[in-house]
């Protein structure tokens, strides 16, 4: 065994966003040693290049500086180093994203995932680490607490609020434990037997005690799902919170939140806002990637290639079934009723049909392409992909509800699962590119699971929609198609904000992209009359009538252009589900199973 790897990292220059970080090698290679940081992190499918942000970087042999000579974009070596005993890799990184995905540090609180500062050592990422914490210098920090799930290096308890040195058993574990560092809000709750902690960083008013309850009830659903004793025996929800923000990240026993100050719960409040519900679907989302991706995880990602793409085509069971199950959980661990969960799938279901690329797309592509396409979005985007989350949730809808039916409530997506967690999550053994597809054949048996199987695979190969409204009919559920208003449309999606009304999306066919408007048009004028926001063109349209002639002016770039277009008519692409008012015996036992008593 290779002697272990210390790192030191220590916010060095708050107020200019720098972290020093430093790596320790005993014994390094005689013919010069090898060093890489991550080109991306694990559960975003992106190459996100995070050596972009070493500001500088140096080496010293034995105490003596060397050279260290860069081999590609992320990659350094240096020169030979026979008789050296120790060398010392010293970097500052600049760290100014506030996303879950990389590293960020103000005078107000610091946070990274490992991917972002640790330099991977070439021939010791399966060597033990160790890594020493500081807290920022100066009396103003003094008071900064730090929040992780690294073990510390002394024994004791995951999970302290102090800095000092922590360890890994390997690089691969090193860099799945992201840390918060500041001044932050901090609760505790138990679920399955498993210490659960939150940490708020950020201006906020949350009523903490429910936040926990709520998310207790998940937590221990998601356990009792795949049975006890849960993977983890302390997880820890690392929440930044922001005036606009949402965004999630999982590890292996944390995940790291970003989300809006006004969507988490507040002392007194009534029921549950669409905001809380969905940030409690945040919460559900990431908690449940615990076992599946980061350790039911597909053949491709066993063991991560972190200097490159790693291409799967399953991704829509990885990210997309883990969307089926973040708003169930909600539902049958009581903390949301059953109209809301109804709502929830609709507004999903919406979603998906709303864009013509589902039509063009497969998931299987979508999430082969999940590196180029789906993280890489553009304005035609709704025209040419389908999202392998929400619609990848829809088929795990369609296959759970095909299963209950066909086997009478014996069998369900849940032992599908199950399976999963048994035969690939609890051995390591990746999940091979049909080995979906063979766990519903083995669940549901031979001719449900072998029919199912079949349909599974043309499903999430094919573009075709989903007969949702006859399979959910069995389960007493009633699924209808309205126009999500009455006027007249456009056919254009206006980008976000309250700043000039700009165009981000053309649909396709619709009365814009026949007229020629473009993304990024700004829209200045209807028949003469001023479009000063998206609510200022909603009123326009809501006093004319389908099928009418409009004369459109925008600007585009710095050029008046003015178009003749036909108004279009709403598309019937709102989506209701409800509960059937006369469902029998047999439906509302199944619906039961399905949704929870």
């Amino acid at each position: 065994m290779k002697p272990p790897v210390e790192y030191r990292i220590r916010p060095s220059r708050p107020g200019a966003h720098l972290f020093e970080v430093s790596c320790t090698v005993l014994d390094p290679d005689p013919g010069g040693q090898g060093f890489s940081l991550p080109a991306w992190i694990p559960g975003s499918y992106m190459i996100r290049e995070f050596a972009r942000n070493i500001v500088r970087i140096e080496a010293l042999a034995d105490d003596k500086p060397c050279v260290l000579e860069k081999v590609d974009k992320h990659s350094w070596r240096t020169s030979p180093l026979r008789g050296v005993k120790k060398l010392v890799v010293r970097c500052e990184i600049y760290a100014w994203d506030l996303s879950v995905r990389t590293a960020h540090l103000d005078t107000t609180h610091g946070f990274f995932n490992g991917t972002s500062v640790f330099l991977a050592v070439e021939g010791r990422t399966d060597a033990p680490c160790a890594v020493t914490i500081d807290r920022p210098e100066g009396g103003q920090y003094a008071d900064w607490a730090l929040i992780t799930t690294l073990p510390p290096a002394e024994g004791g308890p995951t999970g302290r609020c102090d800095f000092g040195r922590f360890v890994a058993p390997d690089y691969d574990a090193l860099i799945d434990h992201p840390v918060e560092m500041g001044r932050f809000a901090r609760a505790r709750f138990e679920a399955g037997g498993v210490t659960h902690e939150i940490a708020l960083t950020g201006r906020q008013d949350c009523d903490v005690e429910r936040l926990c309850s709520d998310l207790a009830r998940i937590c221990a659903w998601q356990i009792e799902l795949f049975g006890a004793p849960a993977p983890v025996t302390y997880y820890a929800f690392l929440v930044m919170v922001v005036g606009e923000g949402y965004g999630g990240l999982e590890h292996r026993a944390s995940t790291a939140l970003l989300c809006s100050r006004a969507d988490l719960p507040w002392k007194g409040m009534v029921g549950l806002s669409d905001g809380y519900k969905s940030f409690l679907g945040l919460c559900s989302h990431e908690y449940f990637h615990t076992w599946n991706v980061k350790r039911i995880k597909p053949a491709a990602f066993t063991p991560y290639d972190l200097t490159r793409e790693n291409h799967t085509r399953l991704l829509w069971a990885f990210e997309g079934f883990t969307s089926y199950y973040d708003d169930l959980a909600l539902v049958r661990s009581g903390v949301i009723g059953v109209d809301d969960y109804l709502a929830l799938l609709g507004k999903n279901l919406s979603a998906v049909m709303r864009g013509s690329g589902r039509l063009k797309q497969s998931v299987a592509e979508s999430s082969f392409d999940a590196w180029t396409k789906y993280y890489r979005q553009d304005e035609n985007a709704p025209n040419a992909i389908v999202s392998y989350y929400a619609k990848g949730a829809l088929i795990a809808l369609a296959l759970d509800v095909q299963l209950r039916a066909g086997s009478a409530g014996r069998c369900s997506l849940d032992d599908v699962m199950r399976l999963l967690w048994q035969r690939h999550g609890c051995t390591g053994v990746g999940v091979p590119e049909d080995g979906i597809f063979a766990a519903v054949r083995e669940v549901g048996g031979e001719g449900l699971g072998t029919r199912l199987a079949r349909w599974l695979r043309q499903a999430v190969e094919g573009c075709e929609d989903l007969p949702l409204a006859k399979l959910l009919k069995p389960m007493g559920v009633v699924l209808e198609a309205t126009p999500a208003g009455v006027a007249p449309v456009l056919g254009v999606k206006l980008a976000a904000g309250a700043g000039e009304p700009r165009v981000a999306n053309v649909y396709d066919d619709g009365a814009a992209q026949t007229a020629g408007v473009s993304a990024g048009d700004v829209l200045l004028a209807l028949d003469g009359i001023r479009i000063a926001s998206a609510k200022a063109l909603d009123d326009l349209l809501a006093r004319r009538l389908a099928g009418e002639q409009a004369r459109l002016h925008v600007f585009r770039r710095d050029e008046l252009m003015a178009f003749t277009l036909e108004l279009g008519e709403a598309p019937a692409d709102k989506y209701v589900l409800s509960l059937a008012p006369r469902a029998g015996a047999a439906a509302v036992a199944l619906r039961r199973g399905w949704l929870g008593s």
